[in-house]
């Protein structure tokens, strides 16, 4: 599966969307990507985990993806790769934790995989667990990679492996066009959910 057709998919699917949506990060942005729709069909699922395995030229023992909305694409990329798939999830502090008797092995090589690589914090801090844990983590892959267009100092270190490449407006809220507009804000995503 290319970008070309992926974005397709993404357009009839209504993946992408545009408006004025507050991102797991905090920033504000005037698009939004609910790979969820995609997910839901476990055929889409394991195409598009099979699509991105295949671009993985790393050798992996295991793939780790943060909860909630890296669960499903980290899935369907392990069961392509025919590897173990964990997920870190966020304690009641907020941090990145293994839980529901996961372990991690000191050693292993880790693929983090997440849906969508905006900033990468959430994927960031994964590593981090990971390699506190005694791993490597050989390499980080979304499917979509909407990093382009922020400044150096606000992507990861880490360059996505990515199906699509969106280029998208993100700020912070003190300077978000959008709200100075009055435009509502849509909050989708999970983190800041009441």
């Amino acid at each position: 599966m290319n970008e070309t057709e992926v974005a397709s998919l993404f357009e009839r699917l209504d993946v992408l969307r545009r408006g004025h949506f507050r991102l797991s990060s905090g920033k504000h942005s005037d698009t939004y990507l609910q790979c969820a729709l995609a997910l839901s069909d476990p055929q889409v699922a394991l195409s598009l985990g099979a699509a991105l395995a295949d671009r993985i030229d790393s050798e992996v023992d295991v793939v780790v993806s943060p909860a909630l909305g890296g669960v499903l694409a980290g899935f369907a990329v392990a069961a392509a790769l025919g590897r173990p798939f964990l997920f870190a999830e966020r304690d009641s502090e907020r941090h990145m934790t293994m839980r529901r008797g996961q372990q991690l092995q000191p050693g292993s090589r880790v693929l983090v995989v997440e849906d969508v690589v905006t900033t990468g914090g959430s994927a960031m801090e994964v590593v981090a667990l990971c390699e506190a844990a005694g791993a490597t983590v050989v390499g980080l892959a979304s499917l979509v990679d909407r990093s382009a267009g922020l400044d150096a100092d606000q992507r990861s270190p880490l360059q996505p492996t990515s199906l699509l490449t969106v280029t998208a407006q993100a700020w912070d809220p003190p300077e978000c066009p959008e709200c100075a507009a009055g435009r509502p804000l849509d909050t989708p995503g999970s983190r800041h959910a009441a």
